[in-house]
Formats: structure tokens, sequence, C-alpha cells
């Protein structure tokens, strides 16, 4: 049986986005498979990396948040990882709580990215509440019964899942917020709507950045996202990661990255995938 690795406990966004790419597959290739939650981002990448589950559903980027680090760390760290496909769910927060009213709480619990996407809110709302980093936007959820001024931020539909009560809802700092997640596996794709790679330069001098980028222009290639995370083996050394608006098969792009072998350090291709459209919301 087919496995799915994701961000767990049952209830959060990591389990929905896992479940509507559970319904992809039982849809398109009459597969039934299995989900199996693990307590962190890295230890759900690791776990479709060791092969102990076919792939990991993961989140790559929100769209206040920016990107997910543990994602694009560990995707470059594994070299067996690879992406297959890409799918966007729509975030709607809500803050659950047994207390009766917001000037009862004075700590409110969620993953990291929940609350950066809800700021606004809180200042105005709740501006003396503690904010306490959780690994998933449900891990605290079991807590709340322990202490009336207790909040997390959750989905809304976990509240019915854990028969928690809804104080405010929502609670997002604006209305378009959604979260890109990323179906890894062992498997390279070379057809698809879009193709990531990365890649380290051989130096920082002036213009060393501008090569790269300049090929895929050279080659009528759109980029729709680039980022660099630190290398963490010495201070100013950094990782390039990019999103271009074509597929790894097309000749265009197999000549931009001919060329952009000779302009990097390392080079590492991830694969090119499609959007799955969500549809269990």
């Amino acid at each position: 049986m087919t496995s799915i690795a994701h961000l767990g406990p049952a209830g959060s966004y990591s389990e929905l986005a896992a479940t509507n790419y559970a319904h992809w597959l039982k849809t398109h290739r009459n597969e039934v498979p299995n989900l199996k939650p693990y307590s962190t981002i890295s230890k759900a990448i690791q776990a479709a990396a060791a092969g102990e589950t076919d792939t990991a559903v993961v989140p790559i980027e929100n769209s206040i948040g920016g990107s997910v680090r543990d994602t694009l760390d560990m995707l470059w760290e594994l070299d067996s990882l690879k992406i297959q496909n890409n799918l966007v769910i729509p975030i709607h927060h809500a803050l659950l709580s047994q207390a009766t009213s917001l000037d009862l709480i004075k700590t409110v619990y969620s993953h990291p990215q929940a609350l950066t996407q809800c700021q606004k809110w809180l200042a105005t709302n709740v501006p003396n509440a503690l904010q306490i980093a959780t690994s998933s936007t449900t891990e605290a959820l079991p807590k709340l019964s322990e202490n009336k001024t207790f909040a997390a931020i959750s989905p809304l539909w976990a509240a019915k899942l854990y028969n928690i009560p809804t104080l405010a809802d929502p609670i997002n700092d604006t209305p378009d917020n959604a979260t890109r997640f990323w179906v890894l596996g062992q498997s390279l794709i070379n057809h698809g709507s879009h193709t990531s790679l990365a890649f380290r330069l051989p130096d920082n001098t002036p213009g060393a950045l501008l090569k790269p980028l300049q090929l895929f222009a050279t080659q009528g290639i759109n980029m729709s996202r680039i980022e660099s995370r630190p290398t963490k083996l010495a201070l100013g050394d950094y990782r390039f990661f990019i999103d271009i608006e074509a597929s790894l098969d097309d000749p265009n792009t197999q000549a931009a990255l001919q060329l952009l072998k000779n302009c990097t350090k390392s080079l590492k291709l991830f694969g090119s995938y499609k959007e799955i459209k969500a549809q269990i919301l």
C-alpha cells in the first residue's frame, strides 16, 4: 500500500494537504494510500528519503509567512528526494480555546508560520498574551482543557475533531492566505509546468549571481521564485533556490542547465511537477 508522510498530529494543514494528495492518487491511479503523521517536517521528509514511506507531503511556501526553511534545507541535504507534485491549500485560521472571552487569554500556541500569519490580529485582540511556538497547528490542542487561559491558532475544522470551542474566526491578517505544499519522492520527474533547482556560486564576486540568472532570460524562461539560504558552512555563503516556469525536458531548459553548470559551484535538480487541485477542504 502506498504511504504518505506528513506533519501531524491529526487536524493539521499538512494532514489536509496529504488527504488531498491521497484523494488524487485514488482518483487518477486507483491507489488507496495510508497517511503517516510525524512530529516534525524534517522527520516526515526523512521518512520518505529512508523509504519508510513512498512520499512526503510538506509545506514549502506560505503567501504571508514566506518559505518554509526546514523543507528547503532538507531537500538540499537529501539527494534522493525529488518533487513529484505541487498543491495549494487555502489557510483559514481560527482561535480555539475553553475561555469565554478574549480578555481571559494569557497564552497562545501555534506553529511559527501560523503565529506570523496572525500577528496583526493578535496584537489588536490579545496584545498581552504570550505566544509560544509549537511543531504544528494542532500540537497544543490537548493542552487547552488544562487551562482556560490557553488558546491555539488552528484550522477551523480541527475544532470539531478535538471538540474544542471556537473563540474567534477567522483571524488571518489577510483573507488571501494559502500554503503551497510539495509532494516529495525518490523519482525524478522530467515533465511539468514548473521545475525547481538550487545551486551554489563558485565565489562571491560582482556579477556572480547575475550570470546564472541571465541564462534563463536568454532562453526565454521565466523565474517564478528565487530565494537564498545560508549553507551553514561560512558566513556569506549561500544556496539559491529557483523555480522556473518550464519543463525539465524542454530543449530551452536543457540548454540553460548546460550553461548553468559552467557558472555554479554545485547544481541540484529537484525535477518538474504540475499542480494538483485541492478538492477536500
